[in-house]
């Protein structure tokens, strides 16, 4: 137990002390942070490392084996209405207790909160339901994917003000604990399927789920006039002494605790549900899920408080100061680094790493898929921010990017559709939310523009590009996999000539 917590907090401190370095080095360079909020920032990169140390331990211990266990009860009841019942509902509580979901629609003026929440949640919840479907009568999901999306953009073409911000919705929608939950549940679904195909079956759910928000965003926004949109920015945390910074962090703390106790109850009732009419796991058993969930309760409490009381302001002053640069060209060399280091800091994303090399025993490495995600997430905040210095539309980021995501599925083995499209929503989660998304509208707000048009977006390119990205590591892979196998077909083919010759001689010898 104890070298396990060691080995959690030395891959925490590895991801979460880049960004820090980061921002500190611009404090000190380029746009120095106030007292209050360099304080904030400085506290708040303690509690990540502390957070996500314990939400790593959490997970492993419990809502790992939770979602693999409901899973193969759920796939071997073979209850048909009972699967979809059980997963629409799951998908529709979760999503409505998310609570970035609702700072998100507190943005959203034109539209009711509660409706759209509702809608969003309906929507993970029938896309949820699509994709166990999709495992379960051995659909392709590159050809469910093209179908989705293809219809997505087409209805974006009559909702055209709400497409940055579907795109987020449907981001923020994959939370740290949801994520981890869903790909445990597609390893249950695999561990108990009879296919030669059981391990692709690992990957796709949180991919498929993702379009659910943005097409249920961009159906509202058909009936909503978005010019009735007025951007409310929350009020950043002053902190003048030692006393408002442990205020400012304990009432975090709270009120976090309660939000992150409201996404768990619902999968621990599923859970428990299972437990006594299918499961029966042993007492053992129990308690270190127990205890693992008292794990991630804590360590993502902690972490978000961290995040959102923490690195937020700091994004915000930062993109406001960098923005106003006279050389702010600077930003999109720069976002590259920042986007790498966030995506290093998602709790999810070392979640789905260490999923992916164990599935594929190694051939996908850890250091490899963390590579290709922070590639894609620091050229997709490098590409937001060449948009909005030069006024492009999203529609020329999201449409060719996702056409070519779509295009490589065809080329690359099926299991790294599910794991490259996964990850661009696993990458696009808490710290995208708290940190990539203030720091861009700080810079939107620099430059005098729109925020709901120009900044709201990010999230959802920094989705997009780890699909291509993984995929392109995935031709790679196909690449080299069909090079060895010709050397080893040649080599053997060889060493069949050479015996065969050296039979021959023998025989010549002995007549």
């Amino acid at each position: 137990m104890r070298n396990n917590l060691l080995e959690k907090l030395k891959e925490s401190l590895q991801a979460v002390l880049p960004i820090g370095v980061i921002i500190l080095l611009l404090h000190f360079t380029i746009v120095p942070l106030g007292g209050g909020t360099l304080a904030l920032m400085l506290v708040g990169m303690v509690l990540l490392i502390i957070g996500l140390t314990l939400f790593s331990l959490g997970t492993d211990m419990a809502m790992m084996p939770m979602g693999e266990h409901v899973g193969s009860a759920l796939l071997g009841s073979r209850n048909l209405p009972l699967l979809v019942g059980v997963l629409f509902v799951f998908g529709f509580i979760v999503t409505a207790a998310e609570p970035d979901l609702s700072v998100l629609a507190t943005q959203v003026t034109s539209i009711d909160n509660t409706l759209l929440i509702m809608a969003i949640a309906v929507g993970v919840g029938i896309f949820l339901v699509l994709a166990t479907l999709r495992i379960l009568f051995r659909w392709r999901l590159s050809y469910m994917l093209m179908v989705l999306y293809a219809v997505t953009f087409l209805v974006g073409l009559f909702s055209r003000d709400y497409l940055a911000v579907a795109f987020d919705a449907s981001a923020v929608t994959t939370g740290p604990i949801t994520v981890p939950f869903l790909l445990a549940i597609g390893a249950g679904f695999a561990s108990i399927s009879s296919s030669k195909d059981a391990d692709e079956d690992n990957f796709g759910i949180c991919a498929v789920c993702s379009i659910g928000p943005i097409l249920m965003v961009l159906i509202l926004g058909m009936f909503h006039d978005a010019s009735a949109n007025v951007y409310q920015p929350d009020a950043i945390s002053q902190v003048n002494n030692a006393g408002d910074l442990m205020r400012t962090f304990a009432n975090g703390m709270a009120h976090t605790f309660f939000e992150v106790l409201l996404v768990v109850l619902p999968i621990l009732a599923i859970f428990l549900i299972f437990q006594v009419v299918k499961l029966k796991l042993s007492r053992t058993e129990l308690v270190r899920i127990f205890v693992g969930l008292g794990y991630l309760l804590v360590g993502l409490t902690i972490f978000l408080a961290g995040v959102n009381y923490g690195f937020l302001p700091a994004a915000r002053v930062l993109g406001e100061g960098m923005g106003a640069l006279s050389y702010n060209w600077i930003l999109v060399p720069l976002c590259i680094i920042i986007g790498a280091c966030v995506v290093a800091a998602e709790p999810a994303v070392h979640v789905l790493t260490k999923q992916v090399e164990e599935i594929t025993s190694g051939a996908i490495s850890r250091g490899m898929m963390l590579f290709g995600m922070a590639a894609g997430v620091g050229l997709a905040m490098s590409l937001a921010m060449l948009r909005m210095l030069l006024g492009i539309s999203i529609w020329w980021m999201l449409v060719p990017g996702y056409a070519l995501a779509l295009a490589l599925t065809f080329f690359v083995p099926k299991i790294f559709v599910g794991i490259g499209f996964d990850s661009g929503g696993v990458a696009a989660g808490a710290m995208s939310a708290a940190f990539v998304l203030p720091f861009t509208i700080g810079v939107c707000n620099a430059l005098g523009g729109n925020p709901m048009l120009d900044a709201f977006g990010v999230v959802g390119m920094i989705a997009m590009m780890p699909p291509i990205t993984v995929q392109v590591m995935g031709v790679i892979y196909n690449a080299k996999l069909k090079k060895a196998q010709r050397l080893a077909a040649a080599a053997e083919e060889a060493a069949a000539r050479e015996t065969e010759e050296t039979e021959i001689d023998m025989l010549t010898r002995l007549t």
